[in-house]
């Protein structure tokens, strides 16, 4: 893939009130943004991470995660987050409750703008994650994490023997929708259209598994339930019919948005929005680099995401070394 132009050297930059220069700046503070403080951190330079609206993303917001090694009881998504943040300033690393506003990555060191300070890094992690599309309905936001779950990898395990719901008609709706019938006893498929985006053969495993049924041309317009869900409003888009159905689960899989605003028009994206990254988490611009769900549209866990924070930092750190070795008398922001 052919790389940006970009003159990788230092420049003289007049220091403006709140600026401050630093080695290297991570954008984001879930698993893989913490994760990419760790090695930096160890190797004593001090980096930064932004943990922008809420510190740990999507993680933060999850009950109770049991598919990450070394918590063989599980351990709460907050609290992990916790331990990420507590290991990674324990070497040296810095966590900033503030949110990156502007992003340029026309000149180096990259300036990076936030709501309280002006950033100039050698090297720029980006660990923005994406965002579940939500379906914007009643009862959505209060019980996520209350029988609402985005994630039947990382919650489909608590409905054993359980009644769910699906909302979905394409790959990840019925991809989820049969690893959930490990556990639950019945998985409903709810789908606007008559007839699913899936491809044929998640269409015929779906249909053939007798744990699966379908509600067609119907979308779900309420989520009901106080401390927990207990059932959902439906409403059928062809005869305007309204009617309730008791459930314990609602997973919701109508796609991923990419936090990629910031960095619109100046990094390589695919067809989705997610940053192109090689092998090494490199993107298009050297000393840029991604990690996370920004750049995972496809595995969307929080070993994947703190496992990419690690090569991406580890690879950031040499970008940092051999900047270092030829421009031994870089001059930093005056």
């Amino acid at each position: 893939r052919k790389q940006n132009d970009i003159n990788i050297t230092a420049l003289t930059t007049s220091k403006t009130p709140g600026s401050e220069p630093v080695k290297m700046l991570n954008i984001g503070s879930g698993p893989a943004g913490l994760s990419s403080a760790l090695y930096p951190a160890r190797a004593n330079l001090e980096p930064v991470v932004l943990t922008g609206m809420e510190l740990g993303g999507q993680v933060s917001l999850t009950h109770i995660v049991e598919n990450y090694p070394g918590f063989p009881e599980g351990v709460g998504g907050s609290e992990l987050v916790e331990l990420f943040q507590k290991q990674a300033e324990r070497f040296g690393a810095s966590v900033k409750f503030d949110t990156a506003t502007e992003v340029d990555l026309s000149q180096h060191p990259f300036r990076v703008a936030t709501y309280n300070t002006e950033y100039f890094a050698d090297a720029l992690i980006i660990s923005t994650g994406a965002t579940p599309r939500h379906l914007g309905v009643n009862g959505e936001t209060e019980l996520t994490g209350r029988g609402v779950s985005y994630c039947a990898t990382c919650d489909g395990w608590f409905f054993k023997e359980k009644d769910v719901v699906v909302v979905g008609g394409g790959d990840s709706a019925l991809e989820e929708a049969l690893f959930l019938t490990r556990y639950a006893d019945s998985v409903t498929i709810i789908h606007r259209r008559d007839e699913l985006r899936a491809g044929a053969i998640l269409q015929k495993r779906a249909a053939s598994n007798p744990k699966i049924k379908f509600i067609w041309d119907t979308v779900l317009t309420e989520i009901l339930g106080d401390s927990a869900v207990t059932g959902i409003s439906l409403k059928n888009v062809k005869t305007g019919e309204s009617t309730e159905k008791t459930t314990d689960g609602v997973f919701i899989f109508i796609g991923h948005l990419p936090n990629n605003d910031l960095f619109q028009d100046q990094l390589e994206m695919d067809a989705l929005g997610y940053l192109v990254v090689d092998r090494h988490m490199h993107t298009n611009v050297p000393g840029v680099f991604a990690a996370g769900e920004i750049a995972d549209p496809i595995f969307r866990q929080v070993i994947t995401s703190a496992g990419m924070g690690a090569a991406a930092s580890m690879q950031a750190i040499h970008f940092i070394e051999a900047l270092e070795d030829e421009l031994p008398e870089v001059e930093t922001i005056a």
